[in-house]
């Protein structure tokens, strides 16, 4: 097992390292190290339509998640080669593979779960009454923090996300974080929500509309979801 802040620490290659995972799955169950698997969807790949389809859905999850962790379990198994044979140069080689595709398992993980069917209970901004209050409390409104936070997301140059975490250390407060290719939320920050703008995660269908993405997820926010992360309550763990 991987501790989550030891593996925000790996830096280097950002190229995949292929997209077989069975036999890096066997290996390293042989040496010990349990392989990460992908997670399933809790709705279907059409239950987000029509804000975001099937289409975008099924490839995003099934191709595009599926890499980062078929990646994370080749790298791993690669390190734990290079560990025994006493091999520094490669270790350091794996770092930043094992930190991008790492990362990209953890955000995709967070995202698939912060997002919720358009009308349903859990996409219902009620669900969400204490943070609601508190982002009333740090923005002036919640229409002031939908727009912040919007102008976040549509300000990323490249691949990145945006995320509106609860800081660190008892009393801290809300702010909104942006983290670049599949870089996770690190420092303690907890992450309430987070929305992926790679191209990958709309451009099928917005082409090169980013503001409408940006603007019509925020009718598929699991805000229950999001209540349960800010106080604490979600069974969501920082550690793969």
């Amino acid at each position: 097992m991987v501790n989550f802040s030891n593996l925000l620490q790996f830096l280097s290659l950002q190229s995949p390292l292929g997209s077989d995972s069975t036999n890096s799955t066997l290996n390293l169950a042989k040496m010990g190290i349990t392989a990460y698997t992908l997670p399933a969807l809790p709705y279907a790949y059409d239950a987000l339509e029509p804000h975001i389809s099937a289409q975008i859905m099924e490839l995003h999850h099934s191709k595009h998640h599926q890499a980062y962790v078929t990646n994370l379990n080749k790298a791993l198994e690669a390190h734990v080669t290079a560990v025994a044979q006493g091999d520094v140069a490669a270790q350091i080689a794996l770092q930043q593979a094992i930190k991008f595709n790492g990362g990209g398992h953890i955000n995709h993980s967070l995202f698939w779960k912060n997002l919720a069917p358009a009308g349903s209970d859990e996409a219902s901004l009620d669900r969400a009454s204490t943070l609601v209050k508190e982002i009333e409390k740090t923005w002036g409104s919640f229409d002031q923090f939908k727009a912040a936070f919007s102008a976040a997301l549509l300000g990323i140059q490249g691949s990145g996300w945006g995320w509106l975490v609860r800081e660190a250390g008892n009393g801290a407060g809300l702010r909104i974080v942006t983290t670049k290719d599949q870089d996770p939320v690190v420092g303690g920050d907890v992450p309430i929500f987070g929305v992926d703008m790679w191209e990958h995660a709309y451009y099928l269908q917005y082409l090169n509309g980013k503001a409408a993405y940006v603007e019509n997820i925020w009718n598929v926010i699991n805000w229950k979801t999001a209540e349960d992360r800010f106080a604490g309550r979600s069974e969501e763990k920082t550690e793969l």
